[in-house]
């Protein structure tokens, strides 16, 4: 035999035992609730791929885990497919996901399963720009590693459950543009570890900010198109690192002239409030790149410096008697 042969040999056999293998790293329970999950959404095309005689860990939409979890599912994403139904109770079956997404589903209909608390390993839990209702369920506090939650453009609806701040290993929360009531809950002053980027806007949240969120320094924080009023100062401090924050268009009333934004700041909206007061000359330390107070009740000398200047009249206009570049001169 030559060595061309025995390459081409060789060859061959390691193709066909690295084929037969791979038929076997998927763990039939997690196939079998695979294609339960499949029969629920009323075998879609999107999921044309779920072939019981292939391995599932080489079907779209999934991810398996390596050796060290037994090759078991570890994520699940549908994303923008024509699925319709509602999202079946049987996800709560894959012991081992570590991601959960329905995204961009605008035919999903329905609750979010209480079968979900039974995902221990979930780390990202992602339902979002589907037609679900119903409330923000509470039991998502008892995903203890849990990092990542994005309930964005739905129709949910009720008050925010004040446990999701139990969640010790929160990054980001994501209850925007849904139908929210009631306020924000004063347990958000006090999350046991690294403080969340907050996103509540588009809601019809009423009440006033909880003064503990005043306790916190927040990197990114969206109120914005609610029904809060009162303060906000608190939110703001020298001393925070904050990044992002967008208040605009709610009820607030406050006095400006004494807050004190952080170095950090980049972003700023408070359009549309009942804001009074002037703005500090110490917001011109700030590395603003984004910044409207329009459609408020200030007053005074827009404070020359920094990058107040940079922003056009649409940042300022509409308020009771602010003057200075951009905007008119001051008499």
């Amino acid at each position: 035999m030559d060595k061309t042969t025995t390459l081409l040999l060789f060859f061959f056999l390691f193709t066909f035992l690295t084929t037969s293998f791979s038929k076997n790293l998927c763990n039939q329970d997690d196939k079998t609730t695979l294609l339960k999950i499949k029969k629920a959404l009323n075998n879609p095309y999107h999921l044309a791929s779920w072939d019981p005689r292939t391995d599932c860990c080489s079907w779209y939409c999934l991810e398996c885990g390596d050796a060290t979890v037994n090759h078991r599912v570890t994520a699940l994403t549908i994303f923008s497919g024509q699925i319709s139904g509602q999202i079946p109770p049987e996800v709560g079956d894959l012991s081992y996901l570590q991601t959960l997404v329905f995204r961009k589903l605008t035919n999903l209909t329905g609750q979010i399963p209480r079968t979900i608390a039974k995902l221990k390993y979930l780390r990202s839990l992602r339902l979002s720009w589907t037609n679900l209702t119903g409330p923000v369920p509470g039991f998502l506090s008892e995903l203890k590693n849990l990092q990542w939650v994005d309930l964005s453009f739905n129709d949910l609806s009720g008050s925010i459950p004040s446990s999701l701040s139990l969640l010790p290993n929160l990054v980001s929360l994501d209850l925007s543009r849904n139908k929210l009531t009631g306020s924000i809950p004063e347990s958000f002053g006090s999350f046991p570890a690294k403080v969340p980027d907050l996103y509540l806007s588009h809601n019809q949240l009423s009440g006033y900010i909880p003064k503990t969120l005043g306790n916190l320094d927040f990197s990114k924080i969206d109120f914005s198109r609610n029904k809060l009023g009162g303060e906000a100062s608190m939110l703001f401090g020298a001393n925070k690192t904050t990044w992002y924050i967008d208040l605009s268009r709610n009820m607030l009333q406050f006095d400006l002239s004494r807050v004190v934004i952080p170095k950090t700041l980049g972003i700023l909206d408070l359009n549309h409030n009942g804001i009074t007061g002037n703005i500090p000359v110490q917001w011109t330390e700030a590395p603003l790149q984004f910044f409207n107070v329009s459609y408020n009740r200030l007053c005074g000398h827009i404070p020359t410096g920094g990058t107040l200047q940079e922003f056009d009249t649409y940042s300022y206009f509409h308020n009771k008697c602010l003057c200075g570049a951009p905007l008119d001169s001051c008499k």
